[in-house]
């Protein structure tokens, strides 16, 4: 009789150990931050799980910061990721760091990483309590990334959405017509070629290159007198999608250049949130 009772004492305190933990898992928010999905040191990620989240329903965005590939940090999305957390409450959150591209590192390692995130992202859910609904979101180097994830890659997910702040979309067309003297010394920095010492390399990291009619519906911004990254990547993206049947958004604020904030980047989270509203189902 006292094994029997010791038995269901213990049986009871376990079954109360975990509904407490589902419930902390799912009933209040949790911040991650700096979760190695990789080996390497800046292999890490912040990751904001929302209240109320179950893997059924709670969709996914995942932000990658900008900085020509070669600079830049997550914390420097700190801002997107509070205006994210105010207007898409119910979503998760991850914020992606990936490894700059210096030697050893040139690209395609940060195309790499950002696909061993969203793998690592993708194989937590259970854990995480998120959906597969993945919505990639990114910012000039960054938004260049987002694209190339989302058109390339569609195992082991296909994002519902991508949203390009003035990423680059096709590097050969931008090195031979650079906007600026900086840019072709910079493309040949993080990739260690020219087009024509590489193409493949170059055509291979060209998100235009791999559109199709299945392509995720894409959000494009982009200030129309950007001369870090020239309006007319973003309108090659736009032209190519019309021709491939694709949804898309295409935003432009004409006197914007690359990057804005104020009323206007408040107008961009609008017209995200009404984009993803209409989107990400």
């Amino acid at each position: 009789m006292r094994n029997l009772t010791l038995w269901l004492l213990s049986t009871v305190i376990a079954i109360s150990s975990c509904k407490k933990e589902n419930s902390d898992n799912d009933d209040m928010p949790v911040t991650m931050l700096n979760v190695s999905y990789g080996t390497r040191a800046q292999q890490k990620l912040d990751a904001y799980l929302p209240t109320g989240r179950s893997s059924t329903a709670t969709k996914v965005i995942i932000i990658i910061h900008g900085g020509g590939w070669d600079t830049g940090d997550k914390s420097g999305f700190n801002e997107y990721v509070d205006s994210l957390k105010k207007r898409e409450p119910a979503y998760a959150i991850f914020n992606l760091n990936y490894r700059l591209a210096r030697t050893p590192d040139l690209f395609p390692a940060q195309e790499q990483d950002i696909k061993t995130a969203v793998e690592f992202i993708y194989n937590k859910r259970s854990e995480y309590l998120i959906s597969d609904k993945f919505v990639l979101i990114g910012a000039s180097a960054g938004a260049h990334l987002a694209l190339l994830q989302g058109y390339k890659y569609s195992i082991p997910v296909k994002p519902k959405a991508i949203i390009d702040f003035f990423g680059p979309t096709d590097l050969i067309e931008l090195y031979n017509n650079p906007s600026n003297p900086l840019v072709q010394p910079l493309l040949v920095s993080v990739t260690g070629a020219t087009p024509t010492s590489n193409n493949t390399l170059y055509s291979q990291s060209s998100p235009i290159n791999f559109i199709s009619p299945q392509s995720p519906p894409t959000m494009i911004l982009h200030g129309g007198m950007d001369i870090t990254v020239p309006s007319s990547q973003s309108d090659l993206l736009n032209a190519r999608l019309i021709i491939a049947g694709v949804t898309r958004q295409y935003i432009s604020y004409p006197t914007e250049g690359h990057g804005w904030v104020g009323a206007n980047l408040t107008d961009s989270f609008d017209k995200i949130l009404a984009f993803l509203a209409a989107n990400v189902q």
